[in-house]
């Protein structure tokens, strides 16, 4: 089969990989479609993911597909089942899986980082981190299950109530997901922050009630223009130093913060203790995406989140290299690998 191995920082190579047949509690799927993420940039880059990588290792982790064939236990799918991945699975012993946090366990691999990912025509994984696509999803809207299910993990952290005043900071595709899932939570203002003016009007058409360019426009002066008292939960998803500081200055008192968007490893901010004491404020992070996979796929199985405004390419699998070279990723909306 085709795949595109990482074998070092800015190097991407298609091979020729045999595929690997399934052990009796696996199955093969032929992949359709794997969307770029950020995880993906920061390990092309030279720069740690989420997990540990050890090249060469096909990276990719966000993908959709069909069931090709079964591992003899296998009781769930069979050929040609529509399906997405959960690219997480855990050791369940040790102790963070003894205690309720299995996504923070010790010895957790995942597809694309520790173990070979999406960017392929072929994948063999265990059953149990497959799920069904509803009949009504598109392949190109399953393949954005897994970071549908990883918002929804941070929207739990959030903890948005009805009626909430919520602000997200950058709305690319990860901020276009949060403000539909902030709109579904039940936010009654949602306020999208993006100097993009594309972006920025993505958002407004997906539930966004006012954008701010935080690069050009009076901040507080917007805020005040539209009557918001407080700001009650803010979503940093853009992942830079200077969003994180703009979140925490920007949140109202008795603020969430969820710091979402993934920084550099080495990344630091500024961050006065006397503020955080003065408006109470709670700043979170949000891992990965446990207990959410299957709510993701149930959420757009009922068109609750719009994937097609966020999709703005498909490009070939022959030709990521150039995807990653010259940043297509980060222009105006998602990209997609096609692998078929």
């Amino acid at each position: 089969m085709k795949a595109a191995r990482f074998y070092e920082k800015g190097k991407l190579v298609i091979d020729d990989v045999p595929v690997r047949e399934p052990e009796a509690d696996e199955v093969v799927i032929r992949i359709k479609y794997c969307g770029i993420c950020g995880t993906d940039v920061h390990i092309f880059n030279g720069e740690k993911g989420s997990a540990e990588v050890h090249p060469p290792v096909i990276l990719g982790h966000e993908f959709s597909g069909d069931i090709e064939r079964t591992g003899a236990a296998v009781t769930r799918f069979q050929k040609g089942d529509r399906v997405s991945v959960d690219p997480n699975a855990y050791c369940g012993k040790c102790y963070f899986c003894a205690n309720g946090k299995a996504h923070l366990c010790k010895h957790m691999t995942g597809l694309g980082t520790a173990l070979d990912g999406g960017f392929a025509e072929y994948i063999t994984v265990k059953e149990k981190l497959v799920y069904p696509v509803a009949e009504r999803v598109s392949y190109e809207a399953a393949a954005m299950t897994e970071p549908i299910s990883c918002c929804l993990h941070g929207l739990d952290l959030t903890e948005i109530k009805m009626g909430d005043t919520v602000m997200v900071v950058g709305t690319g595709n990860i901020g276009l997901i949060m403000v539909q899932l902030a709109k579904y939570a039940g936010a009654a203002t949602i306020i999208a922050v993006e100097p993009n003016e594309k972006r920025r009007k993505k958002a407004l058409e997906l539930g966004a009630d006012f954008g701010i360019d935080p690069l050009t426009e009076d901040t507080e002066g917007l805020l005040a223009k539209h009557h918001v008292v407080n700001v009650d939960k803010v979503i940093d998803c853009a992942g830079l130093v200077s969003t994180n500081e703009y979140s925490v200055r920007y949140a109202g008192k008795g603020a969430v913060v969820m710091l979402f968007g993934l920084t550099g490893p080495d990344d630091e901010m500024k961050l006065k203790p006397f503020e955080m004491f003065q408006k109470e404020l709670t700043i979170k992070g949000s891992f990965v995406n446990p207990n959410a996979f299957e709510r993701a796929g149930r959420l757009l199985g009922a068109g609750v989140i719009q994937t097609e405004p966020m999709i703005t390419d498909i490009v070939d699998l022959d030709d990521i290299q150039r995807v990653f070279e010259t940043r297509q990723y980060a222009k105006d909306g998602k990209v997609l690998i096609k692998c078929f």
